[in-house]
């Protein structure tokens, strides 16, 4: 029992540690981690991650091509054509 005694008065007064509270407050912090992480794993594997084919897209790929292409000459833009020209600095200049 001398030992522990000697030993006890060998521990520097002035060194801070964690103590008991320390390790609580992180094993306690290690199992919260823990069950979020096993927690998210259950959500993702949930989760479908195969996307359904949209309607409308399917409809606007296959409009143009069944209309036949349009005829536009170099004298006719669109309105998207005239949009970009503007934008650009191509387009009417202003007095």
């Amino acid at each position: 029992m001398t030992h522990l005694v000697s030993l006890a008065k060998e521990v520097d007064e002035d060194k801070v540690t964690p103590g008991v509270l320390g390790f609580i407050v992180f094993a306690v912090m290690a199992l919260a981690v823990w069950g979020l992480m096993k927690s998210m794993n259950r959500h993702m594997n949930r989760v479908d991650f195969t996307q359904a084919p949209d309607p409308k897209a399917e409809q606007a790929e296959s409009g143009p091509a069944e209309s036949g292409p349009a005829e536009s000459g170099p004298a006719e833009s669109g309105p998207a054509e005239s949009a970009g020209a503007e934008a650009s600095g191509q387009g009417k200049k202003q007095g």
